[in-house]
């Protein structure tokens, strides 16, 4: 078994055999299996184990069998206590996620402390096609069908090349008791009803098939790779060119990808890209994602406006990013699209900025007529992003003398009888 897992941590670059690792110590024939490997073939190792309190003697049981162990090989060991109920009812996760949550915080705390290089967990290749099976019972994308990986940040698998049998084989080899968490043999959790009842009908089926599904998953791994630098090039932006993935065949694998770290789903992505222009839809992390003529874009949900009065000329903070100024000054007529200068004379205090409401209109500036401001922003080619964004100030008349940064009124513009003006200026704090 050892030439096996030593040519792994070499394709993988796990381990060096100058560096102090620790090894995740349950007691279990696994990560027994693991430290016994680590120790015999001459790496500098640690181990560290968890009581979780959770079985009641037979988690003791579990300590003092790596406290014996560690003595006999000569190993340091390292030991923690939770309180995993407790923890779990304060963090409102099951008890399964408290234990994962509580044994992985703490080997990486420790990782620190001691000057680790890295943790050795002792998930095996049944566990990783346990993995695989699990996640197209609930239905995956290519990610999830390529199992446990052999490295994820700190944490080291050096054994997902071999199977249980061939460490328990290598167990009895060596005459090496260890202890069983009786959990294990209970098919009352999916990972165990994977294990006991699912696995075993599949090996009727194909008795390689644990070697044939582990096989898939490296070679999925593979094309993820690749799949990877499609996916970097186009994770930098919150506009995505539909165009752009024509090149990649399929988008919507793309699309998803780029969309997930948002909190959109795979019915979501398809939602969104059978829709026509306009479409909106939204995440369960406070994001909105509109199709828009051939382009996706992404930003946060809308977040609510308060209509601001402006009894008179002065600056104020509409919000924590933007203020508003109105003063008098000489005529003159701006060409900054963010500066508005209007005919004191026809502009009537209090103003009021609000966003665009349905049935507003205007007289924009060299027109007769009257326009809907839906209709304004439609021809400006505005997204409904920018639509639903859209400020404008309303005198005391009821005019919408700005829609703000692109037209005023016709009815308060600057003519050869102008006087004075009245300079409105929006802009970020």
């Amino acid at each position: 078994m050892w030439s096996k897992v030593k040519r792994y941590i070499k394709k993988y670059n796990l381990l060096n055999s100058n560096d102090l690792h620790i090894v995740a110590l349950s007691g279990g024939a696994d990560s027994v299996a693991l430290l016994l490997l680590l120790k015999e073939h001459g790496f500098n190792v640690h181990a560290a184990h968890c009581n979780f309190h959770l079985r009641g003697d037979e988690s003791d049981r579990d300590e003092a069998f790596c406290v014996e162990l560690c003595q006999q090989l000569g190993v340091e060991l390292h030991r923690a206590h939770f309180d995993t109920r407790e923890y779990a009812e304060l963090h409102k996760v099951s008890i399964e996620m408290a234990a994962r949550e509580l044994r992985y915080k703490w080997f990486e705390q420790l990782r620190q402390d001691i000057g680790a290089a890295g943790i050795c967990v002792a998930h095996h290749r049944d566990d990783s096609v346990e993995t695989v099976l699990l996640n197209l019972v609930r239905g995956t994308g290519l990610r999830g069908l390529t199992g446990i990986q052999p490295r994820n940040g700190s944490i080291l698998r050096p054994l997902l090349c071999v199977s249980r049998a061939e460490i328990e084989a290598f167990l009895a080899e060596k005459g090496q008791k260890y202890v069983t968490d009786s959990t294990n043999l209970e098919a009352d959790v999916q990972r165990n009803v994977v294990r006991l009842e699912v696995f075993p009908l599949l090996r009727k089926l194909n008795p390689a098939v644990a070697e044939n599904i582990q096989r898939t998953t490296e070679n999925l791994a593979e094309a993820q790779q690749v799949l990877n630098v499609a996916i970097a090039s186009i994770n930098s932006s919150n506009i995505l060119n539909l165009s752009d993935l024509e090149k990649y065949g399929s988008s919507e694998y793309l699309v998803f990808e780029w969309l997930k770290k948002y909190g959109f789903n795979g019915d979501q992505v398809r939602q969104i890209l059978d829709a026509e222009t306009g479409k909106v839809v939204s995440s369960a992390m406070g994001y909105d994602v509109l199709k828009d003529r051939g382009r996706l874009i992404v930003e946060p949900a809308l977040q609510s406006f308060k209509p601001m009065r402006i009894p008179e000329e002065g600056t104020y903070i509409l919000d924590e990013k933007t203020r508003f100024s109105v003063r008098k000054k000489s005529v003159y007529v701006s060409k900054d699209p963010h500066i508005a200068t209007l005919d004191t004379a026809t502009v009537q205090f209090p103003l009021t900025i609000r966003r665009v409401e349905e049935g507003d209109w205007m007289q924009p500036y060299g027109m007769k007529g009257k326009k809907l401001l839906s209709d304004l922003m439609t021809d400006l080619k505005m997204t409904v992003f920018e639509k639903r964004r859209q400020l404008v100030v309303v005198d005391n008349q009821g005019v919408i003398v700005w829609l703000v940064g692109l037209r005023t009124d016709q009815r308060v513009a600057v003519t050869d009888q102008t006087n004075e003006v009245q300079e409105m200026i929006l802009c970020d704090i």
